[in-house]
């Protein structure tokens, strides 16, 4: 996993802030191969109850982290029991929960 463990907390801080303490953070796409070089910080963010305001929502969480974080490409998909899971099959499938 290329992010340091600061980077970590501040991530899961930050979607806390936003989505309340039942999200689920993980990290799928690039910058789960070690080896691999630059990409975008690919989050799936899960949640037991269904997430009123989503889009604004995702918006404040990725203006926080690009300013806690430096500004750096970052995708977010949120998941929620109203969400359709075949679009998110593959990072659902490869998705890591940040420690």
């Amino acid at each position: 996993m290329r992010l340091t463990p600061e980077q970590v907390a501040i991530i899961k801080q930050a979607a806390v802030e936003v989505f309340g303490d039942g999200v689920s953070v993980k990290l799928f796409g690039s910058r789960l191969d070690d080896a691999v070089r630059g990409g975008d910080i690919d989050l799936l963010l899960e949640s037991p109850d269904v997430i009123e305001s989503r889009m604004d929502k995702m918006l404040t969480l990725t203006a926080r982290l690009q300013i806690r974080l430096g500004d750096q490409p970052i995708d977010i998909l949120v998941v929620d029991p109203s969400t359709p899971r075949k679009p998110y099959q593959h990072a659902l499938a490869t998705a890591v929960t940040l420690p």
